[in-house]
């Protein structure tokens, strides 16, 4: 997800009920066992309060914290999940933290293992290549997220003034993957590392390509989106 979500929108549940369908549908638990990881935000307890406001009646929530960890087999408390869900905040310490705990690993035997996987903003930075951030101060390229997906994310591509023009540069320049960017409220379903489709919870909200050209010129295309409302 680009932006949005609970995180962003109580009221508009659009994108959290698409991701608890997926889970429903691929794992079969009608009530999907769902962990929230917030390390981006150092475990931000507003944070995960509304997590728990928003996921809490409908599905077993609980999360994984590692500023004052009490989980010991990290892989077995995300094996046991439906969906794993990735909050938002400062990407590159988030990766840092995972790789110190295993979380990357962990993630990993999730994702084989079928468990849904999503994310906002440096939760949805983190399954691909690279990525456009503010971890720095400015934004940046960040090339070392744990590429489970192929190429680079953008998140926020109309939500900040500066990300689009940025990850243009980035990959026209070659200092980034060509890849994805979602406008906040937009989501990208993968099926593996396929992508599926593309799709909104608002009408406006949109989803693009960004490759890079023979010219080295950054080349755009927008993606059919689908209006989850």
């Amino acid at each position: 997800m680009g932006g949005g979500g609970f995180s962003q929108e109580r009221e508009d549940r659009l994108l959290d009920d698409l991701v608890l369908g997926l889970a429903r549908e691929v794992r079969g638990r009608d009530r999907p066992h769902v962990c929230f990881i917030g390390t981006a935000s150092g475990d931000n307890h507003e944070y995960l309060a509304t997590f728990y406001a928003s996921y809490a009646r409908r599905t077993e929530a609980t999360h994984l914290g590692l500023f004052g960890r009490t989980v010991d087999d990290i892989e077995a408390l995300l094996l046991d999940q439906d969906l794993i869900h990735v909050g938002g905040g400062n990407t590159a310490n988030m990766l840092a933290i995972w790789r110190v705990h295993g979380v990357d690993r962990a993630l990993r035997a999730a994702w084989d293992a079928g468990v849904v996987l999503a994310g906002v903003s440096a939760g949805a930075n983190c399954w691909f290549q690279g990525s456009t951030t503010d971890s720095f101060g400015g934004l940046a390229a960040l090339a070392d997220g744990l590429a489970f997906l192929p190429g680079s994310f953008s998140p926020h591509y109309d939500g900040e003034a500066r990300r689009r023009p940025v990850y243009r540069q980035l990959v026209g320049s070659g200092q980034l993957p060509g890849g994805y960017a979602a406008d906040d409220h937009t989501a990208f379903v993968f099926h593996g590392a396929d992508l599926a489709e593309v799709v909104a919870g608002r009408p406006e909200a949109r989803g693009y390509r960004v490759a890079r050209g023979p010219a080295g010129d950054p080349v755009e295309t927008e993606l059919p989106t689908r209006y989850l409302g």
